[in-house]
């Protein structure tokens, strides 16, 4: 058996644009649902949909046969869970509220095995090396990891250079919704200082040699993040996708005036 290589990896250091999509649906129908829709990567939500390893490792099976990214975003970077979440087959972790270059740091030695890092070495129960039928999966992991790293809050904003700068961090993630909330405009991602924020962020993530990364319901705003070179760019929510689907055709029986929100939105 081979090794599976990370495609969005590659991608990413390829400067291939990636277009993804939120999965909050905590559930593996509805993920191998999305994942038929032709995304090229798929964020499994661990931080704030009510995921927990075992949903997760349904999803990750759900959307396995299809040609998409599963990428999975843990509640905190804990090197323990992000072993786990390693162990059952995820290659792609974004981790969040990363605020320090130490932060950075601790979150690659964690996704690492010795004697680069700390990831303890289970493979023998471990979906990821198919239980030891992988021959070298030991001496070849490290290099299949993609850590993509979250910057929300100020304090990560003035350490962006340095963040962006750590070896073994593949991407930066602005997070525009805690972002917001952390400038002064919380629930207003469209706040021109907030824009002025993602923007510049995402030019110093690139001048970094980064690959950047947003998530924005408005497809304004995720074609201008596109446009000043984000790599990989969410430009959806499962949850609201559905929530603003069934509005739509309740009011159109019903006779409802109530829509979906608009304006600049994160989610």
């Amino acid at each position: 058996m081979k090794m599976p290589l990370n495609t969005f990896k590659r991608a990413l250091a390829n400067d291939e644009a990636q277009i993804g999509v939120w999965m909050g649906l905590a559930n593996g129908y509805c993920a191998e649902l999305t994942a038929n829709a032709g995304f090229d990567w798929l964020l499994i939500d661990g931080e704030h949909a009510p995921n927990d390893l075992r949903t997760i490792l349904d999803q990750v099976q759900a959307v396995a046969p299809y040609d998409v990214a599963p990428v999975a975003r843990p509640p905190v970077g804990d090197s323990a869970l992000i072993k786990q979440y390693l162990d059952i087959g995820l290659q792609t972790l974004l981790i969040p509220m990363i605020d320090t270059e130490e932060q950075a740091r601790d979150m690659v030695r964690a996704t690492r095995y010795p004697p680069a890092g700390i990831r303890g070495v289970g493979s023998a129960l471990a979906r990821a090396s198919r239980w030891n039928s992988i021959p070298g999966y030991l001496d070849k992991a490290d290099d299949e990891i993609c850590l993509l790293v979250q910057v929300e809050t100020l304090k990560g904003l003035e350490n962006l250079d340095e963040i962006a700068a750590v070896d073994g961090v593949d991407g930066v993630f602005i997070g525009p919704a805690d972002l917001s909330a952390s400038l002064g405009h919380r629930g207003n991602p469209g706040h021109p200082d907030v824009q002025l924020a993602i923007d510049e962020g995402i030019r110093r993530i690139r001048k970094a040699g980064k690959a950047a990364g947003i998530l924005s319901a408005d497809r304004g705003l995720a074609r201008h993040y596109l446009e000043i070179g984000c790599t990989f760019v969410a430009v959806g929510v499962d949850t609201s996708l559905l929530m603003g689907a069934l509005k739509s055709l309740a009011g159109e029986f019903k006779g409802s005036s109530e829509t979906a929100p608009t304006g600049p939105s994160v989610y």
